[in-house]
């Protein structure tokens, strides 16, 4: 298998391990940020992107929805056109309705108001299932199921790291509007989730009663 390619700034590490683990290990210890590990299997994608913020974890967050842009981006380019790629809050990715991975993230701080030495977000995709048989579980896909059977993992690896570096690049020069906007467009709503705030914490209505939930809640136990 070739190597997958990456855009400047960005620098793969591939992995027989989980690259979420992986990529913590490499963080804790100093690596370049921007440094992609990853594992692509023949069934699934397995990557991890490591960031160093400058900024306090509850701004620095923003990279997961940013990361989920990029992979709807990627998947969109590529995918035949009937292909409906949206995103859960939590991280799950659906494709034409059905679960078909997710996006998930970690940081070296819990602390919302502390800069964290390093924030990774790691991302999960079926591509294929070897040992279920199609219908079994219609809530959830694969993207062979759905017509994508020609699309390989390292091709959707470098397509998700070049839509997300140009999603970095707008924010970092336009801020979090474009963000924003983007992403609300892109939202899979369960029945009482009414959008996002400006941070990207989820609001939910229920009768008179708005109740928000923040990015932060959804890291993951570095």
């Amino acid at each position: 298998m070739t190597a997958p390619s990456f855009p400047p700034l960005m620098t793969g590490q591939a992995t027989v391990d989980d690259p979420t683990d992986v990529a913590a290990q490499m963080a804790a210890v100093g690596c370049d940020a921007g440094t992609i590990v990853h594992n692509l299997g023949t069934d699934d994608l397995r990557a991890a992107m490591i960031f160093a913020p400058d900024i306090p974890l509850a701004d620095a967050m923003i990279m997961l929805p940013i990361c989920g842009i990029g992979f709807q981006n990627a998947l969109g380019a590529i995918a035949p056109p009937e292909i409906a790629v949206l995103l859960e809050w939590d991280g799950t990715i659906r494709v034409n309705d059905a679960v078909c991975g997710a996006l998930s993230v970690k940081s070296s701080s819990p602390q919302k108001d502390n800069v964290p030495d390093w924030l990774i977000v790691g991302l999960q995709v079926s591509i294929r299932n070897s040992t279920q048989n199609p219908g079994d579980t219609p809530d959830v896909t694969t993207l062979y199921e759905e017509g994508c059977g020609d699309l390989g993992a390292a091709q959707l690896l470098e397509g998700w790291a070049r839509h997300t570096l140009v999603w970095i690049n707008r924010w970092t020069d336009d801020g979090p509007r474009p963000i924003h906007a983007e992403y609300e467009g892109l939202l899979h709503r369960g029945d009482d989730e009414i959008g996002v705030d400006e941070r990207f914490g989820l609001l939910r209505k229920s009768c008179e009663t708005t109740t928000l939930t923040p990015l932060t809640a959804l890291l993951e136990q570095a």
